[in-house]
């Protein structure tokens, strides 16, 4: 017994040593299933709609406001990019491709999937207190001292805290609700408004926005605020850690350097 006592002291030492030497990795439990699997497939439809939109946009870069918008129409305001079209005078002596068929198919597509998979995310969101725990603001966080400093940090691209990797800050909080219940909701209305078949049968959708040509044009900004929205986003990831941050998004787990054992 006296042999063994000694034998294990030095491997308590060791290890109570090592523990008190420093932080370990360890993986913890951040982002559920229903999360990351809804994540993904909104990105890639994400990338879908923007490609698509994209070649929708240039068979007629020009934006009107009110019901109707024809190329004779004095336009709010045009893009300084050639058309796909050439009966639409952008001031350029050439046209690109026309991509419009294949692209209108798969932005209807893509938009329908992100609709759904949106709707599946808030259920679970109102459900399981999803927004209530990790979006919505705490009574003692929202205050202007708080959403200053985040503000500023943001504004720094500072590399976050491990304790604000692992909760939103203010900032955060703030953004993923607009984006969420106003960007997002947003973007479909508008969309929607744009389809004859919808405003047939809704025609307050369309009424309500002003018009058709008002409904593209507001689609349009909605569309550049969720893409500097996803460009921001990215290079926060970037500052706090591309790959833990990745992996907590595929795996659902994420490594925190904890003190101790």
């Amino acid at each position: 017994m006296g042999s063994l006592e000694s034998a294990q002291a030095p491997l308590e030492a060791s290890v109570s040593s090592s523990a008190s030497a420093g932080p370990i990795a360890e993986p913890l439990s951040r982002h559920s299933v229903l999360v990351r699997v809804t994540h993904w497939v909104i990105t890639l439809c994400f990338f879908a709609l923007l490609v698509t939109g994209i070649e929708i946009l240039i068979s007629h870069p020009r934006f009107y406001w009110g019901e109707t918008g024809t190329v004779i129409t004095k336009p709010l305001f045009q893009l300084p990019i050639p058309s796909s079209r050439n009966i639409v005078k952008t001031g350029y002596g050439y046209v690109l491709p026309d991509q419009n068929g294949w692209s209108r198919a798969l932005h209807f597509q893509a938009a329908w999937i992100a609709v759904l998979t949106g709707l599946l995310y808030a259920i679970y969101g109102f459900v399981t207190g999803h927004f209530r725990k990790n979006l919505l603001p705490s009574e003692g966080g929202l205050s202007w001292p708080v959403l200053s400093r985040a503000i500023a940090g943001h504004l720094r691209f500072a590399r976050p805290s491990e304790a604000e990797a692992w909760s939103y800050n203010l900032v955060q909080r703030l953004t993923y609700l607009f984006v969420i219940f106003c960007l997002f909701p947003l973007i479909v209305w508008t969309g929607l408004a744009m389809s004859p078949a919808f405003t047939s049968a809704f025609p307050a959708t369309v009424v309500l926005l002003g018009g058709r040509q008002s409904a593209r044009t507001i689609h349009f900004f909605v569309s550049i605020a969720l893409l500097l929205f996803v460009i921001v986003h990215f290079v926060m990831i970037c500052r706090a850690g591309f790959i833990n941050r990745t992996r907590a998004m595929i795996t659902g787990r994420q490594r925190a350097r904890r003190e101790g054992l």
